[in-house]
């Protein structure tokens, strides 16, 4: 079985959630990880699920009652932030306070609304372009945010930016090179990189 880096992610956080399960079905305290990886689960399968982003974080606040806790558990994760499928797309969630009480917690969106207008993406990081090639035999998916240096290995990047970028996409969205394709498409330098 041929699992990308985020399948692999995925698969871990499913494992480490079902042992939170298993402690929380005996009547066992959670530490932060597994308390965390079980958030983090349920957020992902609401997502997955297509409930509206304003009720998955309400409902991130529940999974977990701080009296199931360890001590100390809920203050030493203030936030916690997710990159979850929704139908329309990868979106990351931001939960404030997951473990406190939800109804001693004001409700927020997790959604960051900007002004109408324009927004640049990575203010100030140099863009150059180079040509992406799919010389494998299936499509290959590549997300905004995902070094291209860590892309499948099918993928060749053509323009001396293998190492330290990224495409050139807002958060969320990806670009599909189909079996024997080739793309030229802007990348971000990142920083430290040349």
């Amino acid at each position: 079985m041929h699992l990308t880096p985020r399948e692999e992610e995925r698969l871990l956080l499913a494992a480490a959630a079902d042992l939170a399960r298993r402690r929380l079905a005996r009547g066992a305290p959670l530490g932060a990880t597994e308390a965390t990886a079980l958030v983090c689960d349920e957020i992902c399968e609401m997502a997955w699920d297509g409930v509206p982003l304003a009720d998955v974080v309400a409902r991130a606040r529940s999974v977990v009652p701080p009296s199931s806790l360890l001590p100390g558990v809920a203050s030493l994760v203030p936030v916690l932030e997710v990159e979850a499928l929704f139908p329309w797309g990868s979106t990351l969630v931001h939960v404030d306070a997951p473990f406190v009480a939800s109804d001693s917690y004001p409700e927020r969106s997790g959604a960051t609304v900007t002004a109408p207008g324009s927004l640049e993406l990575a203010a100030g990081l140099p863009r150059r372009t180079v040509v992406l090639r799919n010389t494998g035999p299936r499509d290959v998916w590549i997300s905004s945010h995902f070094p291209l240096a860590q892309a499948n290995p099918a993928v060749v990047v053509d323009g001396g930016l293998a190492e330290g970028g990224r495409l050139d996409l807002p958060a969320g969205e990806a670009l599909l090179l189909r079996p024997g394709e080739s793309r030229s498409v802007s990348a971000v330098v990142m920083a430290g990189s040349s």
